[in-house]
């Protein structure tokens, strides 16, 4: 087995971890900030307040200098027959059936009236939604990634991001998982091929500089 100075050193000699080109026109996205995982009544509570304190302190910063901000929610309908084969093999995902509370924003994370509201049935936030046109008709370039789960639709995010040609910003302080070896797993993958991941102090910055 190998230690995390051998990981490195070997990914580094596979030529992962390099960078991608700077963000000029950023939006903010907020995956899956629902009751859901902050509940400890629900299965998939997940104990990631530390995430959603940073994604909140995030926000408010986002909306002072009136970048784009998009929130995502999950819903489905008909017995989850919208939700296919994901639905049948993620149980939980019952919990996101049309009229759940489980499925609800988070009071300090709801979204203002202005603010572009995605509701989807599958991991990716860019799958079956617009996302892709929503962004280019908004001349974006970068995608600011908060949100829940690392290894679920984060990461899902992040990688259709890559691969629609937007630079993925992924928070590690304001995206979080329920254990923290799928978490690191998820973040150091994305670095290494699909994004780039960064502190909240530096995106914090990064958005004040923007504007």
């Amino acid at each position: 087995m190998t230690n995390d100075d051998d990981l490195l050193e070997d990914y580094k000699g596979a030529l992962f971890g390099g960078s991608m080109p700077a963000v000029q026109r950023p939006a903010l996205i907020l995956v899956d900030f629902v009751t859901a995982y902050l509940d400890p009544a629900s299965p998939l509570y997940a104990g990631v307040e530390d995430a959603v304190e940073s994604a909140t302190r995030i926000l408010k910063v986002a909306r002072g200098v009136e970048i784009p901000v998009i929130f995502t929610n999950v819903e489905y309908h008909d017995g989850g027959k919208d939700g296919g084969v994901f639905y049948q093999k993620v149980k939980a995902l019952k919990l996101f059936d049309e009229g759940s509370r489980f499925g609800k924003f988070l009071p300090n994370l709801m979204p203002h009236s202005e603010e572009h509201i995605i509701t989807k049935q599958y991991a990716s936030a860019f799958f079956n939604t617009g996302l892709s046109e929503y962004l280019t008709a908004k001349n974006i370039d970068g995608l600011i990634i908060t949100g829940l789960s690392t290894s679920g639709c984060v990461r899902a995010t992040a990688v259709d991001a890559c691969q629609y040609g937007f630079v993925p910003l992924v928070v590690r302080d304001a995206v979080g998982d329920r254990d923290p070896r799928p978490h690191e797993a998820n973040l150091f993958d994305l670095q290494a091929k699909y994004a780039e991941v960064v502190s909240e102090e530096h995106i914090i910055n990064f958005i004040q500089n923007n504007k």
